[in-house]
C-alpha cells in the first residue's frame, strides 16, 4: 500500500499526515486544517480572540459556550479524573506565573523569580460543566494545552477516515494518532524526542496512538532558573526532570498523552503506576538511560509493536516514519 505524506508547520511545532491513498492527501490536509482551526479558535490561550480567553471572564457565574471548547474541557477532565490530578486543566495563571504567558517563540527571561504554591484542593474539582455550561472559579483559569492536541489528533485523524475512508496517520508534536486501515506491516514511528536521545522504532497497528511528553521541549529561564511547561499541579513549578521523556501508547492519543504527561509529574513513581496501567511505555531518564514497561522492548534497535497494551514485539516493513518531535 502506497503512503503520502505532508509536514507543515504548527503551533511552535511540527505537524505530520500521512495517508494510504496518495490521490486524498490535499482533501486530508483540508480536513486536517479544519479540525484544527476549529480547535484553535475555541482553545488558544495566546489569542484574545478565542472563546476561551475572549469569555474568560463569564465562566465565574457559568456560561454556555460552544460544542468544541465544552468537549475539550470534558476531555481535560476525564484526564485530571484518571491521573488523580496530575494533568490538571486548571494552571493558567500558575504557567503565566512562570513565564509561559505567550507563544514559546516569544517567551524571555524577565528576572522575576518563580514562586512555590501550596494546592490544598486540586483546581480542576472546582470547574463544572453541565451539558455545555462551564462554570470556573473566579482565582482560576483554564489552559488546555495538556490535552487539547492530543484530542485534535484524534479528531483529525478520525475526521479524515470517516471523510476519505483512507488509512491515515496525524502527528503534532509528540502526539500521533491513526485511523483506517494501516500500511502493510502498520505505521512506523521513530521516538525520540531530541537528537541525541537513544532512540527506538514502533509499529502502530490500526486505530492505536502514540505520545511523548517531554521535559526537554518548550523550555526557558526564569530568573537565571530553567523552566519547562509540564507543571506540577501541587506546586505551580516544573516537574522534577527526573525523565527527559516518556512515550506511551494507547488506543487513542487523549489516553496516550494523558499518561505520559501524568508520567512527567510523577518522577519516580510514574515506573510502578504506568507498570500497573499495563500500557506500553518508554521513559529516558535524566541520564539517557531507558526504561521499558508493558511489552515496549528492551533492545532499543527492535521494532516492537504499540499495537495493544501490552503487545508482544514484532518487526515490520519500512513506511515513512513519523517522530515525535516537539513533545507535548
Amino acid at each position: 500500500m502506497t503512503t503520502s505524506t505532508l509536514d507543515w508547520p504548527l503551533w511552535s511545532t511540527t505537524a505530520r499526515l500521512v495517508v494510504t491513498d496518495p490521490a486524498r492527501l490535499i482533501e486530508a490536509r483540508a480536513l486536517t486544517d479544519a479540525v484544527l482551526a476549529k480547535i484553535e479558535t475555541a482553545t488558544s490561550r495566546f489569542r484574545p480572540d478565542s472563546e476561551l480567553a475572549a469569555r474568560s471572564a463569564e465562566f465565574t457565574c457559568g456560561a454556555e459556550v460552544s460544542d468544541t471548547l465544552a468537549g475539550l474541557v470534558r476531555e481535560a477532565l476525564v484526564a485530571a479524573r484518571q491521573t488523580d490530578g496530575d494533568v490538571d486543566p486548571t494552571l493558567a495563571h500558575a504557567l503565566d506565573a512562570v513565564g509561559y504567558d505567550r507563544d514559546i517563540r516569544l517567551v524571555f527571561d524577565d528576572g522575576v523569580p518563580v514562586r512555590a504554591i501550596a494546592s490544598t484542593r486540586p483546581g480542576w474539582q472546582g470547574v463544572t460543566l453541565a451539558g455545555n455550561r462551564l462554570t470556573v472559579p473566579a482565582h482560576l483559569a483554564l489552559d488546555l494545552g495538556a490535552t487539547a492536541k492530543a484530542v485534535a489528533a484524534d479528531r483529525a485523524a478520525r475526521e479524515v477516515f470517516d471523510g476519505l475512508g483512507c488509512g491515515v496517520l496525524v502527528g503534532l508534536g509528540g502526539d500521533i494518532a491513526t485511523a483506517g486501515p494501516a500500511p502493510e506491516g502498520g505505521w512506523q514511528v521513530r521516538v525520540q524526542d531530541a537528537p541525541l536521545d537513544p532512540s527506538a522504532q514502533v509499529t502502530l497497528n490500526s486505530g492505536m496512538a502514540i505520545a511523548t511528553s517531554s521535559t526537554q521541549r518548550r523550555r526557558w529561564t526564569r530568573a537565571g532558573q530553567p523552566q519547562h511547561h509540564i507543571l506540577n499541579p501541587r506546586t505551580g513549578r516544573p516537574a522534577e526532570p527526573v525523565w527527559r521523556s516518556v512515550s506511551v501508547a494507547a488506543p487513542s492519543c487523549h489516553r496516550s498523552n494523558t499518561l505520559s504527561t501524568a508520567a512527567i509529574v510523577r518522577g519516580g513513581a510514574a515506573v510502578g503506576w504506568l507498570g500497573a496501567l499495563g500500557v506500553p511505555a518508554r521513559l529516558v531518564a535524566a541520564d539517557g538511560a531507558v526504561v521499558t514497561l508493558g511489552g515496549w522492548p528492551d533492545d532499543e534497535h527492535a521494532a516492537p509493536a504499540a499495537a495493544t497494551p501490552a503487545a508482544a514485539p514484532h518487526s515490520a516493513a519500512a513506511t515513512p516514519a513519523a517522530r515525535p518531535g516537539g513533545a507535548s
